[in-house]
């Protein structure tokens, strides 16, 4: 299903970047039917077999019937009665993900792992070995059908924003790429929600404002539009209008991650306020390691403490700690950091609190413990809940699933480290 939008056929030449987002096809689903052949052409939904648990991935046959990605597996049993439910196996997708990676490793050394299954590729320069854009995406895909018996579908364009875009309209195994040209009239006509960062609430707020499609999003008063949904949406704005400065980042070029919020008002360390707080970090950074593919071996704390130094100066607080296995488990993370209170006794109350972490390395460099069970076992089941939740933050918000302490009000601003 090769499709070629108008304004992809301009030479390479004329692209400033060349991006794909490739994304394998129902990957989990796909590799229980690449090991089991019979179950080809059958709803294969892959994600626990008890009643209270939740569906990680869906063939297509199964999403026929409305299943879909982090649906309560009692509700995919009642849309699909004769479906095939498999309760997964983690160390076999990892093991399928690493050959992925190797095709993904053909044909740019700038990978941006999203997940598993997924990564944005930086193609610039390759068309002088491998031809016209198109083309690069073609031999990707003949390539990976050959090497790991799956299929991919890919987005090509000259920003991040539209090559993603582009592989989720490609799917299943499909391929479609737009030039420079035509991006402003290829986004003006589709949902506003099929930006990054528009979701359930975020949309809400925009409809509010009569905008659902990107084109109007782009059309907007941008002094207006801040006002009534805030700074990201100057963000939105820019990537309504095609503008998306954000270059493939290579996973070992990053070297840590934070979080950190500073408090409309002082708290003292044993408050639940601050509890929360680090909660809500340590769960948006879980989201973030597993989104980009990698995990970390230290979590470090860090208090800004309520008693100033003068010229706008407060005294600083950091403790640290290192685990043998590297994580991207959020409520790990979380539990590690809330562990550290206790190694930082200070009496003065807290205006600052942020999570950071380091010795990073691929997701899929961590490998399960095969001698313990048990501990294979805790891995792959909190890696099946993590990308169903993962599932359901990216359809509806990061608001849409939280930890009951972190619920309470978020006064405090957030700032990512980049």
């Amino acid at each position: 299903m090769d499709r070629e939008s108008s304004g992809s056929a301009a030479g390479a030449a004329r692209w400033p970047r060349v991006i794909a987002h490739a994304d394998m096809d129902a990957f989990y689903a796909s590799v229980e039917v690449l090991d089991n052949p019979e179950l080809r052409g059958k709803p294969v939904i892959v994600g626990g077999s008890s009643m209270r648990g939740v569906v990680t991935s869906a063939s297509y046959e199964a999403r026929a019937f409305g299943v879909h990605s982090a649906m309560p597996t009692a509700q995919a049993r009642k849309l699909c009665p004769d479906g095939i439910f498999v309760c997964g196996r983690m160390d076999r997708y990892v093991e399928i993900s690493r050959v992925v990676r190797r095709v993904f490793e053909q044909f740019s050394p700038v990978i941006e792992p999203l997940s598993l299954d997924e990564a944005f590729l930086d193609l610039t320069g390759t068309e002088r070995l491998l031809g016209s854009p198109i083309a690069v995406a073609r031999e990707l895909k003949d390539r990976m059908r050959s090497e790991s018996g799956l299929t991919v579908s890919v987005g090509v364009a000259p920003i991040k924003m539209a090559a993603k875009i582009l592989s989720d309209m490609s799917k299943p195994d499909g391929l479609l790429a737009i030039g420079p040209d035509a991006i402003p009239a290829f986004l003006d006509p589709l949902p506003v929600q099929r930006l990054w960062g528009v979701g359930r609430v975020m949309l809400s707020r925009l409809n509010q404002l009569g905008i659902e499609t990107i084109g109007e999003l782009a059309r907007f008063d941008l002094v207006r539009l801040r006002s009534r949904v805030g700074a990201f949406g100057a963000h939105l704005h820019e990537l309504a209008n095609g503008r998306d400065p954000r270059a493939v980042i290579g996973d070992w070029e990053r070297k840590s991650y934070g979080e950190e919020s500073t408090f409309e008002r002082d708290y003292q360390l044993d408050s639940l306020e601050l509890k929360r707080a680090l909660i809500a970090h340590g769960e948006a950074l879980g989201r973030r390691l597993r989104s980009d593919g990698v995990r970390a071996k230290t979590v470090t704390l860090k208090l800004k403490l309520a008693r100033p130094l003068g010229e706008g100066r407060y005294p600083m607080v950091t403790r640290s700690i290192s685990i043998e296995a590297a994580t991207d488990d959020g409520a790990a993370i979380t539990q590690l950091a809330i562990s550290l209170l206790t190694r930082a006794p200070v009496t003065d109350k807290i205006r600052l609190a942020g999570i950071h972490l380091y010795k990073l390395e691929r997701a899929d460099s961590n490998q399960m413990d095969l001698f313990n069970p048990s501990i294979s076992r805790n891995l792959a089941r909190n890696t099946r809940l993590n990308r169903a939740l993962d599932e359901v933050t990216r359809k509806f918000g990061e608001d849409a699933v939280t930890r009951g302490l972190a619920r309470a009000d978020r006064a405090a601003p957030t700032r990512r480290i980049k």
